[in-house]
């Protein structure tokens, strides 16, 4: 438990009570702890899935409008990760001066802009710069709205935070399905402009509630998360976070091997159909928001780390069933499986990251676990190129195991012991 709730344990008579005394009104959960703070953050998630998934349905159009060939897309869509990945460590060190929440929602509001960006480039070098802008928004959005879920897990002392990623996953589904409908009804910058003018409502929106109900001290996610007012960790907090990371970075290892390589495994190993192949990856998708909604009931039965390893072991079977029995009802049962395992990896993992580093912790595991997302379909491009497709999909199993040994480790109690209390003095 963060230091900040040892210490501001409230003194009435009541002991289950789960609000701060200093918390606002809209802080204080309701019900069964949907405060109007979580609603308004999971919206936020949301939009973040939206948006993105929005970009993601008119990359054809937008590759055509700039006549790209595959290895000059390639190129533009890199810049996209660059800007992510260099943000992220900057945004971590605004959330600890400024807060969570005010950082959440102008990097939002950035967002929401720069998705108008890509379908006004005529040129491969403007698309890749348009995309390096919204990778920086992108990147932004992410580290920061995770910083404020763990501050909001923190407060509600429950473990939530697969339920802010639940509502990133719907939003995606979301916004795949409504850019797809609209494909042939509107044009890419048409369709952009209103994902950006919607997200900006929704931020505005969202985001008064946010700030309304945002934490009186300034530095209140950084003590809850047992740093100094620095930031700096002792090496031993410092290790943890890394192990944290790499728990993500294995996770989104398979959800980006998943996204490009999941139909073409199923087109042409095991010969489905193209709409055959087209509900196999529907159905990963669908059973990881599926185990993202359960995630919060999960988590309270199981414990964490008990989740994460069932998780990851999960996902290794599955993607073992997928890759190496050829068979359309086993692979779309493996996915199903992979998508169900995966589903909670990488939101614990954050949480976990973001109570023993705070913001910076959530920073630095952010981006292990987007190197992740970039470096698996390459390396399985690379593996089936030098032996076959279906062993390249082992290696997501492996990494599945990888995430449950990992998660084991993270969680030993000696271990979160030595990670919270390893802070330097400010």
């Amino acid at each position: 438990m963060p230091l900040l709730n040892k210490i501001s344990r409230p003194t009435t008579s009541s002991p289950r009570s789960t609000a701060s005394p200093a918390a606002s009104p809209l802080d204080r959960p309701t019900g069964r702890g949907w405060s109007s703070a979580r609603l308004a953050l999971t919206a936020i998630f949301a939009v973040d899935g939206f948006l993105f998934a929005a970009w993601v349905v008119r990359i054809p159009d937008i590759r055509a409008q700039v006549h790209a060939s595959h290895t000059a897309l390639g190129l533009a869509l890199l810049c996209l990760s660059a800007g992510a990945v260099a943000t992220m460590p900057v945004i971590g060190r605004l959330c600890l001066r400024f807060g969570s929440r005010p950082v959440t929602v102008v990097a939002l509001t950035v967002l929401s802009g720069a998705v108008l960006l890509p379908s006004h480039a005529h040129s491969v070098l403007t698309l890749g710069a348009a995309l390096l802008l919204f990778g920086a928004g992108y990147g932004a959005a992410n580290v920061a709205m995770n910083s404020a879920a763990v501050e909001l897990v923190s407060e509600l002392r429950r473990p939530v935070m697969p339920s802010f990623h639940a509502g990133y996953s719907l939003g995606g589904l979301l916004g795949a399905a409504i850019g797809g409908l609209l494909a042939g009804q509107l044009t890419a910058s048409w369709a952009l402009a209103c994902s950006g003018v919607l997200g900006a409502l929704v931020t505005a929106g969202a985001g008064a509630v946010l700030l309304r109900a945002a934490p009186s001290a300034p530095h209140r996610a950084e003590r809850r998360a047992g740093a100094a007012p620095s930031g700096r960790l002792l090496p031993q907090a410092r290790l943890l976070v890394l192990l944290v990371g790499c728990t993500a970075l294995c996770s989104s290892y398979g959800e980006g091997s998943l996204a490009d390589w999941a139909t073409l495994h199923l087109t042409d190993d095991v010969h489905a159909s193209a709409a055959l192949a087209a509900f196999g990856y529907a159905a990963y998708a669908f059973a990881m928001t599926a185990g993202r909604l359960a995630g919060t009931w999960l988590a309270i039965r199981l414990g964490p780390a008990r989740l994460m390893t069932a998780g990851g072991l999960t996902a290794g079977v599955g993607m073992l069933i997928a890759a190496l029995v050829p068979s359309v009802p086993a692979v779309l049962g493996g996915f199903v499986l992979v998508g169900l395992g995966l589903s909670n990896l990488f939101p614990l993992a954050i949480a976990k990251a973001g109570e023993t580093g705070g913001p910076q912790g959530v920073a630095t595991a952010s981006t292990l676990g987007y190197a992740g997302m970039l470096i698996g379909p390459p390396v399985i491009g690379f593996l089936a190129d030098a032996a076959s497709l279906p062993i390249a999909l082992t290696t997501v199993a492996a990494a599945g195991a990888g995430a449950a040994a990992l998660a084991v480790v993270v969680h030993r109690p000696g271990r979160q012991a030595r990670g919270r209390a390893g802070t330097l003095p400010g």
